[in-house]
């Protein structure tokens, strides 16, 4: 009997695709244990760029190119104030509030705050403005009602005004869940840190080193807290500070805790372990609430996608004998 040829598959034998998949296999496995022991921390870049920044500064020898960005972004800001002054839309009351909420949403610097009341009044006249004019005056949507276009140009100048404010209260609420995530443990850390005999700017700036790589949001926080501790002549500011740049509840009363702590010289580990049971208590609540909405909100889904299913699965077979009987008679 002549001997069988091995099947091939795209000229390659069994063997051989066993052996290239061993191969991608094998090097899936490195990259995956290379990935896993080369972890970088994040918070290591950016207090070394902040180092060398400091170092310049100290020598006197900024880069050319870094003033030539930062004189262009001071000139572009003082004609969107200049302008915003000229429409008088520009209120201290509006400044702070776009301040703290940019601050919230981890935006610190100074300018963001006119760019986003420029861009608050500016779009509307260009945005919605423009679709007024298209609809009203070029012909756009003729096909259309004479409501539908309406709400065309009335939804554009809408959106456009409201667009700045919903982009940043985003920002804002991705910024506060990562905070509220990370706040129990950090307050255990502090905990473990007082305990230990550490004073307070030094066991925020160790909370902060440790919880940069798994909360980089509130070690952020915790470190500008710590420098402030370390220079601000009067430590409540520094805490009143973390309060104002945190849109958090549990924030304050941490704060609320800090400052009576210096205050009347209260121990600092018990009320930060009686805070962080208790915002843990509120996390696991929290997550309660949400396991008992979900009976509510999977009825839409199995009233829409399964129960039809299900209905034709058990209906179908009586349907088509039903069907058969009466075709046959």
């Amino acid at each position: 009997m002549e001997p069988q040829t091995p099947s091939l598959i795209f000229g390659l034998t069994a063997i051989d695709i066993a052996t290239l998949l061993a191969a991608v296999a094998t090097f899936a496995v490195m990259v995956a244990i290379w990935a896993a022991t080369t972890v970088r921390d994040p918070m290591a870049s950016r207090v070394k760029a902040l180092q060398e920044r400091r170092e310049q500064l100290k020598a006197g020898i900024t880069a050319p190119r870094r003033r030539a960005s930062l004189n262009q972004r001071a000139e572009a800001t003082d004609l969107m104030r200049n302008i915003l002054k000229k429409l008088s839309v520009l209120q201290d009351e509006q400044m702070k509030l776009a301040k703290q909420q940019l601050a919230q949403a981890g935006i610190r610097n100074k300018d963001a705050a006119v760019a986003v009341i420029f861009a608050r009044a500016m779009l509307p006249i260009v945005i919605g403005g423009t679709m007024c004019v298209g609809v009203y005056l070029l012909g756009w949507f003729d096909h259309l009602s004479e409501l539908k276009r309406f709400g065309i140009a009335a939804g554009s100048l809408l959106l456009s005004y409201k667009a700045p404010d919903i982009y940043v209260q985003n920002m804002v609420g991705k910024r506060t869940a990562a905070i509220r995530k990370g706040l129990p443990d950090a307050l255990d850390l502090l905990v473990i840190c007082a305990e230990a005999g550490l004073t307070v700017d030094a066991a925020f700036n160790r909370v902060a080193r440790e919880l940069g790589k798994g909360f980089p949001e509130l070690g952020d926080e915790f470190a500008l807290t710590a420098i402030e501790l370390s220079f601000l002549t009067d430590r409540r500011t520094a805490f009143e500070n973390l309060a104002w740049r945190v849109n958090l509840d549990s924030v304050r009363g941490v704060v609320t805790t800090m400052i009576q702590t210096e205050k009347y010289g209260t121990p600092l580990a018990s009320a930060l372990r009686v805070l962080s049971a208790e915002f843990r208590n509120e996390r696991m609540m929290r997550a309660e609430e949400k396991a008992a909405r979900l009976p509510a909100i999977m009825t839409v889904p199995l009233i829409c996608f399964i129960l039809p299913v299900l209905f034709i699965v058990i209906l179908g077979p009586a349907a088509c004998a039903i069907s058969d009987n009466f075709i046959n008679r």
